[in-house]
């Protein structure tokens, strides 16, 4: 869906004329990250860091999930979204339609949710799946790099 590997004819010189070829991209992603992000809009630079890093990792053809756990899951609260705004680093909301818009997945610990009130209705009409511990770690073992935020 979003993976790209480079492919062409090397610049070759020859005769007073240079000749290039345009780059195509085509094929599988060219890897899988997994962004974990625990911090939650206490700290909004580290948690939207994360979400940037997501993003520029889809825009290079990456196949990007997410997963927020402990605080971070309160950035998917629907006021939180708008008013979270890291320095430099971008807001919440805007990270989050352009992942989704992407093809990024999007998890969310069932476990964070519960403790802080959020239930699956918290989520609803959003493209973000509740997971356990398991799914977690099952997740980080097919990614070829996992990041922590």
């Amino acid at each position: 869906m979003h993976g790209r590997r480079a492919e062409g004819v090397p610049t070759r010189i020859g005769k007073g004329f240079v000749y290039t070829c345009a780059i195509q991209w085509k094929g599988d992603a060219m890897g899988k990250l997994l962004v974990l992000i625990t911090t939650g809009p206490e700290g909004p630079t580290k948690a939207t860091l994360g979400m940037l890093v997501a993003r520029a990792a889809l825009d290079g053809g990456h196949d990007v999930t997410l997963f927020f756990a402990g605080d971070g899951v309160t950035l998917l609260r629907e006021p939180t979204m708008d008013a979270a705004n890291g320095v430099g680093t971008g807001n919440v909301r805007e990270h989050y339609e352009a992942l989704v818009g992407g093809g990024a997945r999007i998890y969310v610990s069932a476990m964070s949710a519960a403790a802080r009130d959020l239930t699956a209705a918290s989520f609803e009409g959003r493209p973000v799946e509740l997971a356990k511990p398991d799914r977690l770690v099952e997740l980080a073992f097919e990614a070829d790099r996992v990041l922590t935020y």
